[in-house]
């Protein structure tokens, strides 16, 4: 397992040096004329008539894309909506697998879904728009194979990176870091996820030299231990600046707009949504390099509907309906064509977030084991009750 989990970071590491939005360009007028339309293929009766549960994070489907769905394949969508990957996995294992036909694990968790066997391959035969989708998006998900089959495909890729109010504080591209959330200008006004704020805390440090560099954390259990040990006490010093812990989407919203919160350490597509609205809220990556992220699509053990899940996924890889949710969250797509369909404020918005050489300076999740993860927790737990 500890080979198939290296090669998968070393995939993933990979694509944030080759992927970008300009890939996306590139691609944009060869491929997306033919990933635009479909074909979404209804191939008989059972797969084009009855439902599809499916279990996604928050926003990821847009009403435009669900009703295109149901309006090509007869197939109507149970959309159930989650904020985290452990809100996921807890479910999976409470239900053992049952309840749900597809659901959206993301890729650097793999170590841990290994374990829990409570996926099934895909027959990859049955999606045919699969080849819309980039290459460096599908060789990590490629990773995932065991059991006679592949048990993950990409959906949508994003970041974490830092949001602010623009206009309660002020920095650029280059100058801003990680290491400005425990600025004193912000003491009391900062937000974020427990456990990735202290990964950010963990990079700032090394980045100043002050800790190994973060991916040492990964390597075992007292390379981890030795950096977390740092990380944990820098964060308790500092949770004095904590305003309030996010754990979903709409909350790292609502922190900015109702909750006095001024700077956090926060996904892209919840910040970029309020710059859209055109609230005064930017996002931005850090000059150690945002956090990246791609979230896949698995269907459980207990799936009862699985030629509609296979529909589903294979409707999913178009360009429209990337580019339907990309207008809509501000998340990313992996499919090829997006690009040329996305809307004014969209590209806008991506851009102003991402500039200069960010892309290029993405910072991949490591796959996470079941050691790692449950350690992590520990620290996370000590933070929280101080």
């Amino acid at each position: 397992m500890t080979s198939k989990i290296k090669s998968s970071s070393r995939l993933t590491a990979k694509a944030a040096r080759t992927f970008s939005r300009r890939t996306l360009i590139k691609h944009a007028i060869g491929v997306g004329a033919i990933a635009t339309g479909g074909p979404w293929i209804v191939r008989d009766a059972f797969s084009s008539s009855g439902k599809v549960d499916v279990l996604c994070w928050t926003g990821y489907l847009p009403e435009a894309f669900l009703k295109d769905f149901e309006k090509s394949t007869g197939i109507k969508t149970n959309y159930i909506t989650l904020g985290s990957n452990e809100e996921l996995i807890n479910k999976m294992k409470a239900s053992k697998g049952r309840g749900y036909d597809v659901i959206t694990p993301t890729v650097h968790r793999k170590g841990q879904w290994i374990d829990l066997k409570l996926t099934q391959p895909w027959d990859l035969k049955k999606i045919p728009n699969l080849k819309n989708v980039e290459a460096t998006f599908r060789k990590p998900s490629e990773t995932w194979i065991w059991d006679g089959g592949q048990h993950h495909l990409p959906h949508i890729w994003g970041t974490e990176a830092i949001s602010y109010r623009k206009d309660l504080f002020q920095t650029e591209y280059g100058k801003l870091s990680f290491g400005d959330l425990w600025l004193p200008g912000v003491k009391g006004k900062v937000q974020g996820r427990p456990h990735s704020m202290m990964a950010g805390i963990g990079r700032y440090l090394a980045d100043i030299g002050k800790l190994p560099p973060f991916e040492n954390a990964y390597k075992d259990e007292d390379s981890m231990r030795g950096i977390w040990d740092e990380i944990t006490s820098f964060a308790i010093e500092h949770k004095p600046w904590i305003k309030s812990f996010w754990n979903d989407h709409d909350t790292q919203k609502s922190n900015f707009l109702q909750n006095g919160c001024v700077i956090g350490q926060t996904w892209d597509g919840p910040a970029i949504e309020l710059m859209k609205e055109g609230r005064p809220v930017q996002y931005l990556a850090p000059k150690e390099g945002a956090f990246a992220w791609l979230d896949g699509l698995s269907m459980p053990i207990g799936a009862k509907h699985k030629e509609q899940a296979h529909e589903f996924v294979n409707a999913i890889y178009t360009a429209k309906a990337g580019a339907q949710m990309a207008n809509a969250t501000g998340y990313n797509a992996a499919v090829s064509g997006v690009t040329a369909l996305l809307d004014a404020k969209t590209k806008a918005a991506f851009e102003s977030a991402y500039p200069g050489d960010a892309l290029d300076r993405l910072w991949w999740w490591p796959d996470e084991p079941n050691w790692y993860a449950e350690i992590r927790a520990e620290y996370r737990d000590q933070l929280i009750a101080a």
